[in-house]
């Protein structure tokens, strides 16, 4: 079994990413700040043996060894991101170098934990990856989207001059258990707000459009493309789900599962906030199989028992 490196691992996405992986057998190194990840998501693993928690930024270098790198590490909510704009940058751009750096010294390969926000207020509908974008490079957005775009360039350059082994999954809304009270993505923004029965707001009305896709789902795309060897393996991989929901529609669905009796109220529109974003998938279901299975319903469902459950704690504790 392989030796694999989780940035970000105590976050969201990360600590699912390693629970999988340990499954399988594999020896997991877990690295992350804790700026937006939690200590409490990987509280049940850390005292297995094949697996192993660092706490370090990755602005900073750090010597490690690994054959495979997932790199997630960094804000993905905007609240979070906009908190240390600059912060952000360094992460997506020194972090992204540190690792590709760690890469080149071990042999690994590597993939990067992309985002759809490189298409930012998306000109064409829907988004497929030969789609270049429609991004402010000097909005509040921009220390993210952008921050993103230029790891992917990176990804690319080590890829031509140093002949890294690179993946790039662009990765669409995803939601589910684990996800931080505080995060300010719409999903826990309105699950938390109904269970206290409190407004949720509709910034610009609710008719702009999002696809959500269910953790599960998704890690099973960035599972099988960083396992992935076909003829498109450089190319990047967009990984989400094609059904196309409105904010208000979600922010319905949400007081009916909850059994809330929140109100929808409208709030100002926020700058550069995409109108719509929905992915085209077929190069991940032709290439790897992928499909986004679980009904958003049932997904929604499944978030919302956890947020019952879990404890008030912010994304940062």
């Amino acid at each position: 079994m392989a030796r694999i490196l989780v940035t970000g691992g105590a976050g969201f996405l990360g600590s699912h990413l390693c629970d999988r992986l340990l499954a399988q057998g594999h020896h997991v190194i877990c690295l992350d700040n804790l700026s937006t990840g939690s200590r409490d998501n990987i509280a049940h693993l850390e005292d297995r043996d094949d697996f192993e928690f660092v706490l370090h930024d990755l602005i900073e270098p750090i010597r490690l060894e690994a054959e495979f790198v997932y790199h997630l590490a960094c804000p993905a909510s905007p609240v979070q991101y906009q908190s240390n704009p600059v912060r952000t940058v360094k992460t997506n751009v020194l972090g992204t170098m540190n690792m590709l750096g760690l890469a080149k010294r071990t042999g690994a390969r590597i993939l990067l934990a992309s985002t759809s926000e490189v298409y930012g207020d998306p000109l064409v509908h829907p988004q497929s990856e030969d789609y270049r974008g429609n991004v402010n490079t000097l909005g509040p957005r921009a220390c993210y989207d952008e921050g993103k775009r230029v790891a992917e360039t990176l990804m690319m350059e080590y890829h031509r001059e140093h002949g890294v082994d690179v993946r790039i999954a662009r990765i669409f809304n995803t939601y589910g258990p684990r996800m931080a009270r505080d995060d300010g993505r719409v999903v826990s923004n309105f699950i938390v707000n109904a269970l206290r029965n409190e407004p949720l707001e509709l910034y610009g009305g609710g008719e702009q459009s999002r696809s959500f896709c269910y953790v599960d789902d998704l890690l099973k795309g960035l599972m099988a493309l960083m396992n992935y060897e076909g003829a498109l393996k450089y190319e990047p991989f967009n990984l989400g789900n094609p059904r196309e929901l409105t904010v208000r529609e979600l922010a319905k669905l949400v007081v009916g599962l909850t059994g809330s009796s929140s109100e929808l109220r409208e709030g100002p529109a926020q700058q550069d906030d995409p109108a719509r974003r929905c992915p085209v998938i077929d190069r991940a279901k032709a290439e790897l199989g992928f499909e986004a299975n679980m009904h958003v319903e049932q997904g929604l469902a499944n978030t919302i028992e956890y947020f019952k459950q879990a404890p008030a704690r912010s994304s940062a504790e």
